[in-house]
């Protein structure tokens, strides 16, 4: 047997494995991609929802993994995207300056709504990102892989 030919099935195999565990290097420095909910006009349950986000954060820097979280407000839920009533919108400003990894998803459903409930135009926070609906948002992303998480 010509020993260039089991030396070119040889570098072949090495290559193979070597790519292999490249592409599972890469899977373990994956992006995490985390998507919370708030649909509940209720402060210690948004900042609840603000902490873990902090905690989620603090935990993927310290390990050096990449990671996207989008808070999606809908529902009673969104007032805490209002920039008159928003009992969080300090803490939303302060997570979005130190963190540009996280999105704030505001439903504009849920705006329009409490618009025509109240008669009045509804301004949002500065940090707020608009989505048609807040749980098709979700839906999707979900269909994506993103984790969701309902605190």
């Amino acid at each position: 047997m010509d020993r260039r030919i089991f030396g070119r099935f040889g570098a072949a195999a090495f290559l193979a494995l070597a790519g292999s565990a490249r592409a599972r290097a890469a899977d373990d420095r994956r992006q995490h991609r985390i998507v919370v909910q708030v649909s509940v006009n209720d402060p210690a349950l948004m900042n609840l929802a603000l902490g873990n986000i902090e905690n989620i954060a603090r935990h993927y820097e310290s390990t050096g993994e990449s990671v996207l979280i989008d808070l999606t407000a809908f529902g009673p839920g969104y007032v805490m995207m209002r920039a008159d009533t928003s009992p969080v919108k300090s803490r939303i400003a302060d997570i979005s300056q130190r963190y540009s990894f996280v999105r704030f998803s505001a439903c504009q459903n849920a705006r329009r709504a409490m618009a025509a409930a109240e008669g009045k135009e509804i301004l949002q926070i500065a940090e707020a990102t608009d989505v048609q609906a807040g749980v098709i948002h979700i839906a999707e992303l979900q269909e994506q892989g993103w984790s969701y998480l309902r605190p």
